[in-house]
């Protein structure tokens, strides 16, 4: 769909991503435990919320609407009510209109679509933030919350992991069909961390994993499923990270522009977006994810762009198998053929198609409802050059998202174009 505005991305803000293996993190063993606690889904939307606002001192004045995407605050930190959340987070936003929007981990890009759809209706400044705090729960409890992004009542039951579970039927039905050594999905894990490692915001960004270990199952890398049908189809190294984490960003109409002392130089530009959701538990299809081809294709189409034209790519990599499938959704391979894009280094910072450049879902984590938030953010801070360490050598002119919600039952894909 295109946009009946212009729409600018103005300004983007990210927290640091923070779970189990980052160093920051504080567990039992850490020197500072006892000594202070972990950053609360209050204080992500507030420090996010607080460092996009001083990057850009005229926004709290001009911002008219507020979304917050976020999938189970109620459950990990009893707490909803998320928009007036925001609005507690500088008291200049007090009384503007702010809601929250939930669609599984798709949450922030349908947080996004709000925001665009905004500006289109005659809004002209939105502020749009996403956040997730997952690790106030055991990883058990976690998974069982996490599984009403399902549908619960017939798909709970695959497994006590029931997101694993269900990627790892993919995975299997796929090296079926296509004789696929799933120890090359080896290659994904490594391409995520290698690029963490340069990302001071990534989760994973002191994290190590070379081919073989991520090759492998043992003792260093579980397979910890307990459905025996699927359990040898995916091990820890295939699963996004647990992640508590915050990313924001100011939408724009080219009156916002003005209000808020930006150019368009400074901006990216939304040239087109599609979002499309199918039923609960009546996935068709284990080998394709025709949610994700559907939306990408739609904003495709209607920006007026082929694959070929797009310069870096963000891509729902919640595990090795969904990147795999993204990369046939969204044209890169033929099906079957995903697995090469990533293998001859054609997704890599230096490949044709860089995809997840700060390490994507695995590498830079997954606090559900910040993700699609940080899959913009990440490809305007790309196209602004501001990188660091894992900047590209040349900024893109387009960038292409898509941000998946459920067993592909929700995907908001978005095509940017860097206004420079």
């Amino acid at each position: 769909m295109k946009t009946a505005r212009e729409t600018c991305i103005a300004g983007v803000a990210i927290t640091p991503f923070l779970g189990k293996g980052n160093p920051d993190f504080i567990t039992r063993g850490h020197p500072d435990f006892g000594k202070r606690e972990n950053p609360t889904l209050e204080e992500h939307l507030a420090g996010v919320v607080g460092k996009l606002l001083s990057d850009s001192p005229l926004a709290a004045s001009a911002i008219q609407r507020g979304y917050v995407g976020n999938f189970a605050g109620e459950l990990f930190n009893n707490q909803g009510h998320l928009g007036a959340m925001v609005a507690r987070a500088d008291s200049r936003l007090a009384g503007i209109g702010m809601a929250r929007v939930e669609a599984a981990c798709a949450s922030g890009g349908a947080a996004l679509v709000a925001g665009m759809e905004a500006i289109a209706a005659g809004l002209d400044v939105v502020l749009v933030a996403g956040a997730e705090v997952q690790t106030s729960v055991r990883a058990r409890e976690g998974a069982d919350f996490l599984a009403r992004a399902a549908h619960y009542a017939s798909e709970r039951k695959i497994d006590d992991f029931t997101f694993p579970a269900l990627f790892a039927r993919r995975a299997r039905a796929y090296a079926e069909a296509y004789k696929l050594d799933l120890g090359e999905l080896a290659h994904f894990t490594v391409k995520a961390y290698r690029n963490a490692n340069r990302n001071p915001l990534a989760h994973m960004r002191a994290g190590r994993i070379t081919f073989e270990e991520a090759s492998s199952a043992g003792e260093h890398n579980p397979q910890f499923l307990q459905n025996p049908d699927l359990k040898d189809y995916l091990k820890v190294s295939d699963c996004s990270q647990v992640t508590d984490g915050a990313a924001a960003l100011l939408l724009a109409s080219a009156e916002g522009l003005s209000k808020l002392g930006r150019t368009a130089a400074d901006c990216a530009r939304v040239r087109a977006y599609g979002i499309v959701t199918n039923p609960l538990g009546e996935v068709r299809d284990l080998l394709r994810l025709e949610t994700g081809a559907a939306a990408v294709c739609e904003a495709l189409e209607s920006g007026g762009a082929r694959l070929e034209h797009v310069n870096v790519a963000e891509v729902h990599d919640c595990f090795t198998i969904a990147e795999l499938l993204m990369y046939e959704a969204i044209g890169l391979t033929p099906p079957g053929h995903g697995i090469e894009a990533v293998r001859s280094g054609r997704t890599a910072l230096d490949g044709d198609l860089p995809v997840n450049t700060g390490g994507g879902l695995i590498g830079f984590g997954h606090p559900v409802g910040a993700t699609g938030i940080k899959q913009a953010a990440e490809i305007f801070r790309q196209m602004k050059g501001l990188c660091g360490d894992y900047q590209l050598k040349q900024r893109p002119a387009l960038g292409l998202m898509a941000n998946m919600g459920g067993d592909d039952r929700t995907c908001v894909a978005v095509l940017l174009e860097n206004c420079a």
